[in-house]
């Protein structure tokens, strides 16, 4: 399975978190461990702080322990980042990495994926990923789930269908995207135009051949529910006893405790309490 991430080293941790939920759902679904094949995307830019060689090492090393076949790649997206900077939105509230997926189409080490799953540095996994990441793409450009808010407020097929992708985790069909280069397209939009969310409206505005995916692949809400794959912890919106934005990661352990009452995660965090120093 192909994996990307982007980010600097702000997410470091979350990765970890991330990685070691594939790695003990994969192990735990299956009898031996899956090759994963996990790209981590960032770059060396003016005021960035890039994801480190240090932790994509020992990110590496890791996933190697569960199968040698697997491994964590580094990719220095900076050249193609600066040839198509998203001049309008470099000031947004999300920092510039987060637009890397938009250049996934044009990162040489991706080049020989026909798909690759995206996902956020705050995603965790809780279920068997096989049946989501093998779906069938045929024609289709991206497969994603509904976003918990912006679906009520955007819509590219009719006021009355429901059609807004959150980008947080989106399954990627790289043979159809370099066909109608689409994330070209997208990344081309960012630096026109200022959006709010940018790189999740450009996906939304250029993806024409969508597939709209079940909710337990993208979990949004606090707490996962029964079916959930992919919980999302994405920042969430509470309006009692007052109106605030909720922003949970899963690396913050405390804040897992004792504002989400979480505990299914603990075998995980126990792990990346004992690992993240090697970051």
């Amino acid at each position: 399975m192909n994996i990307l991430y982007c980010g600097d080293k702000g997410i470091q941790e979350g990765v970890l978190v991330s990685i070691l939920s594939l790695l003990f759902n994969g192990k735990k679904h299956n009898s031996d461990s899956p090759i994963y094949n996990i790209y981590i995307a960032t770059i060396q830019y003016e005021g960035v702080k890039p994801f480190t060689k240090r932790a994509a090492e020992f990110l590496d090393s890791l996933v190697k322990k569960y199968n040698p076949k697997s491994f964590v790649r580094l990719v220095d997206a900076t050249d193609v980042f600066v040839r198509n900077l998203p001049k309008k939105n470099m000031g947004s509230y999300f920092t510039p990495c987060s637009m890397l997926r938009l250049y996934a189409d044009e990162m040489p080490e991706l080049e020989k994926c026909d798909r690759i799953l995206y996902l956020d540095y705050d995603v965790v996994c809780r279920g068997d990923i096989s049946e989501f990441y093998n779906t069938e793409l045929d024609g289709i450009e991206a497969a994603g789930v509904l976003d918990i808010y912006g679906k009520n407020f955007y819509h590219y097929n009719g006021i009355f269908n429901f059609d807004y992708m959150n980008s947080g985790v989106m399954l990627f069909n790289m043979v159809e995207c370099r066909k109608t280069k689409c994330l070209k397209r997208a990344a081309a939009k960012c630096a026109e135009r200022w959006m709010m969310l940018a790189d999740q409206a450009a996906l939304n505005k250029v993806i024409k051949k969508r597939k709209l995916m079940p909710r337990k692949y993208n979990e949004q809400g606090e707490r996962p529910r029964k079916d959930t794959v992919l919980h999302h912890f994405s920042n969430n919106f509470k309006f009692w006893p007052y109106f605030r934005v909720q922003k949970v990661k899963p690396f913050e352990v405390e804040k897992i405790h004792e504002i989400l009452k979480i505990t299914e995660y603990d075998e995980i965090l126990d792990e990346y309490l004992k690992l993240k120093n090697n970051l």
